[in-house]
Formats: structure tokens, C-alpha cells, sequence
């Protein structure tokens, strides 16, 4: 079977399960790079396990000069399927170093091939929206004009509409813009694919996620709204002037609108995600006694399935397992 089955969801749920049990034995120490390390390790050793020929097409870490799952890294013990990975450990380094919620560990899977490689450009501008909106935006729009189109969509008046954006000094623009149509806006440290796939959950409260961040989560991002129907528009964002000419060199357009399938192309795509701090979509790892609770979903794009599954682990016969810290 070339294109990943329905039975690797569950392989993937236990790669997020490891990442993130590891990395919450660091929440509230301070050390970003500690829980990054931690949930590097325990994902590559379980996804090294499942049966797959498996290549890193967006990773982690260069950008933020971090541990790393690097790109084009490959996984898996082979054999088919033969898939892209995506992966982000921790949505949310600095959200777990410091206790904060909506910290979660992240994996996709798509057909070999499928996924949008966005080679030395680290950030997008981005724009994502859930089902009920998904036609209404339009990033070479002005920010007030998406944000008039969702609240049609909707339903809404555009002083109910709320706009998700990372708290950043490059966003002052953007803030600016969304306060001058009196909409609302929820800022965030961090997390933005939390952030995106908030939009697509009902009685979330958020409806449109907006502003520049990573590229890696962009397409990671991407991956999980095709799950559940959302849209999503990006465009390549080059953070100095060596960026710039590097793509006008390798003859990339920094004006082209990346579509959803621009972004993943593939419709047999596999989104699993596991809390690390509590969150909106998903509880934190939990220690009870012996016992590690974790909270976990994990969803198809073929089908629209969405699972929740929560877990309890015994960490003392993990540790027996392998040499992943739990």
C-alpha cells in the first residue's frame, strides 16, 4: 500500500503521547531547549519504530536554532507507505518552559511527495478560518475586509468577531488594523497551529487566525484543517533582504497565494496532536500516582474522523521499554 493506511493513526498518537509526556517534566523550568530536546528524542525514537519509509519534509529547530528533527531527515523502520512527515514536537517551547497553556506536540503524514517544501523562508504570512467560513477570506485583502466577509459568513456582527494573533512587534500593523473595525483580538505568546485549529472548533470563540509565523507550522497547520474543513491561504514572508534575494536567485514568487493544497495536496492526510499544558482543544499531561494521563486527538482527512483519546501510562514500565525519559 503506497499511501498511508488508517492503522498508522495510532502509531502516530503514541509518537505525540512520548513527545509530550517527556517534554512536561520540564513545564515551568525555563528551558525552552530543554523541553524541545526532551520531545525530539522521545518522538524520533517512536516514530522510528512504526513500519514506514517515512522523510522529514518539515521539521523543526533550525529556525529557532533548537534540538531538531532536521528536514529530510528519514524515519521509520521501511517498507510502504512511503509518506512526508511534518512534525513540531512542541507547538509551544516557551509555553511549556514557563507553565502556560495551549502547548501541545504535533505529527502529519501525507502521501510521499504532497507536502509544500518551504526551504530557507522560516515564516509565512497567514490567514485561516473554520467550515463556515472557509470561502470568505482572501489574504491579499486588507485585514478589515476579511474580517467584514467572516462576520457575513457567519452570521455575525464584526464587532463579535474575534481575530487570533501571535503578540509580536511586527504585528503592530495588523493590531492596529483589527482595532480600527472594532473587532476583538485574542493575543498569544505562542502556539499558532493551536491557534489556527481553534478557528475550526466550535464554541471556540475565535474565528479567524491572522499575522506572520513560522512556515514549518503553516504547512503542519494546513495538514490538520483539511481535516475539518477549514481554509487556509499563506504567503512566503523573507525576514531580511538576504532572504529576499535568495528566492528572486532560486526563483521563487514572494507574491504567490499559497492554497490549502498548495500547502498539502494529498486528500489521504493524518493529523494527530497530545496537550502537554492544558489547552482549548486538549487537556495537559497529568500525574496521578503512578499513572501519566494524557489527552490526544487524532484525525483523517478522507474520512473527517476525529478521535479523542485519552490515555493512562505507567511511567515505571515505560521507562522499561526504551531509553525515552516519561
Amino acid at each position: 500500500m503506497d499511501s498511508p493506511d488508517r492503522n498508522i493513526a495510532l502509531e502516530m498518537v503514541r509518537a505525540t503521547e512520548a513527545a509530550a509526556m517527556s517534554a512536561s517534566r520540564w513545564m515551568g523550568r525555563g528551558d525552552k531547549n530543554g523541553v524541545d530536546g526532551a520531545a525530539v528524542h522521545a518522538m524520533r525514537t517512536v516514530l522510528n519504530t512504526v513500519r514506514m519509509d517515512g522523510v522529514v519534509v518539515i521539521g523543526e529547530g533550525e529556525k529557532d536554532e533548537a534540538p531538531m528533527l532536521f528536514n529530510g531527515e528519514k524515519l521509520g523502520r521501511g517498507g510502504e507507505p512511503r509518506v512526508d512527515i511534518a512534525v513540531d514536537p512542541i507547538d509551544g517551547t516557551r509555553l511549556t518552559a514557563l507553565g502556560l497553556p495551549n502547548a501541545v506536540s504535533v505529527v502529519a503524514f501525507a502521501e510521499r511527495g504532497t507536502m509544500f517544501n518551504p526551504k530557507h523562508i522560516f515564516y509565512m504570512d497567514k490567514i485561516a478560518t473554520g467550515p463556515m467560513a472557509a470561502d470568505a477570506i482572501d489574504i491579499n485583502a486588507t485585514i478589515g475586509d476579511n474580517i467584514r466577509a467572516v462576520a457575513r459568513a457567519l452570521g455575525k456582527r464584526v464587532e463579535d468577531v474575534t481575530v487570533i494573533v501571535l503578540d509580536r512587534p511586527r504585528h503592530e500593523k495588523l493590531i492596529r488594523e483589527i482595532r480600527d473595525v472594532s473587532a476583538r483580538i485574542r493575543l498569544i505568546m505562542d502556539g499558532d497551529v493551536a491557534g489556527a485549529l481553534a478557528t475550526c472548533k466550535a464554541g471556540s470563540g475565535i474565528d479567524i487566525l491572522a499575522g506572520i509565523g513560522g512556515s514549518p507550522e503553516a504547512v503542519i497547520t494546513a495538514c490538520a484543517i483539511k481535516c475539518v474543513g477549514g481554509n487556509m491561504q499563506c504567503k512566503l514572508w523573507p525576514r531580511n533582504e538576504e532572504e529576499a534575494n535568495r528566492c528572486k536567485d532560486e526563483g521563487i514568487d514572494l507574491n504567490r497565494v499559497l492554497m490549502l493544497n498548495d500547502l498539502v495536496s494529498s486528500d489521504n492526510v493524518y493529523f494527530a496532536a497530545t496537550g502537554v499544558t492544558e489547552g482549548d482543544w486538549l487537556g495537559g499531561v497529568k500525574y496521578v500516582g503512578d499513572t501519566i494521563k494524557t489527552s490526544s486527538l487524532v484525525m483523517r482527512s478522507k474520512s473527517g474522523t476525529i478521535r479523542y483519546i485519552n490515555a493512562e501510562h505507567k511511567y515505571m514500565k515505560l521507562d522499561m521499554l526504551g531509553d525515552v525519559n516519561y
